[in-house]
């Protein structure tokens, strides 16, 4: 099925320099959007911008507010207005007990997850209510449905994006504009590497065990790729999904426990 509405759309996709968000805003490109980005990392940031497919790129912390407005001043000066905006940004996190986190460590998970999603859409919520029109996408995490041990910041972060997503729904749903939560399972690429690697520590087993015990958490016995993720929330934002609202979506394989 080829997915309409999707050609000419005004894109803003947040982290989007490697990952996930550089599979979602890349996929995007392809189908034809105008897409700005933003990354933390501005080597990241220049790799997009030397590739060209991206209307705009600019380095942005989502966790600052005055990140959020400069980079959001950018991207709708490139491209005229919004119709899409993909809240991608997040970080791990520590792994850790929960006596063993520092309240910086609190506040950052929770600044980049949670605060940033909040901070992005105060921004895009106006100018697709005043085109009664649009989709905005918030990413969760299968953590956000299970919880898990040693991940208390950022599976507080990701629980609480998904009511956030809901409650919004609420409030744009009148205006014809949607909003929906996307919950990936393990997700194949550095970040996960890393988180595998300080769990496997702090439960004292092998990165290998680690993994073939998350894998055998899901139905389909197997992590997700970025494409995987990119593929659903490109159908969320196309007119073939556009009946769909306050939704969390697992692309997962289907997790049966954490």
């Amino acid at each position: 099925m080829e997915l309409s509405g999707l050609s000419g759309a005004r894109v803003i996709v947040t982290a989007a320099g490697s990952g996930i968000g550089n599979a979602v805003a890349r996929a995007f490109a392809e189908a034809g959007a105008r897409v700005s980005t933003c990354d933390v990392d501005a080597s990241l940031v220049e790799r997009v911008r030397g590739e060209g497919w991206a209307a705009c790129a600019s380095v942005a912390d989502v966790g600052r507010q005055d990140d959020v407005d400069r980079f959001f001043d950018e991207a709708l000066a490139e491209l005229g207005g919004l119709d899409v905006l993909v809240n991608n940004a997040g970080i791990g996190g520590p792994v850790a007990c929960v006596e063993d986190v520092s309240p910086d460590e609190w506040r950052r998970t929770l600044d980049v997850n949670l605060t940033g999603a909040f901070l992005c859409a105060r921004r895009a919520a106006p100018l697709l209510k005043a085109q009664r029109s649009g989709s905005i996408v918030n990413m969760s995490s299968h953590y956000g449905w299970f919880g898990g041990p040693s991940r208390s910041p950022y599976v507080a972060s990701k629980w609480a994006i998904i009511g956030f997503t809901k409650t919004i729904a609420m409030e744009l749903g009148p205006f014809g504009v949607r909003a929906n939560a996307i919950a990936p399972g393990g997700v194949e690429g550095e970040r996960l590497e890393r988180v595998i690697r300080l769990e496997s520590e702090q439960r004292g087993i092998t990165c290998e065990q680690l993994r073939e015990d998350w894998v055998r958490g899901c139905s389909l016995r197997t992590f997700v790729r970025p494409e995987d993720v990119a593929a659903m929330i490109l159908f969320l934002c196309s007119e073939q999904g556009a009946r769909i609202s306050g939704q969390t979506v697992g692309v997962d394989g289907h997790t049966e426990f954490i």
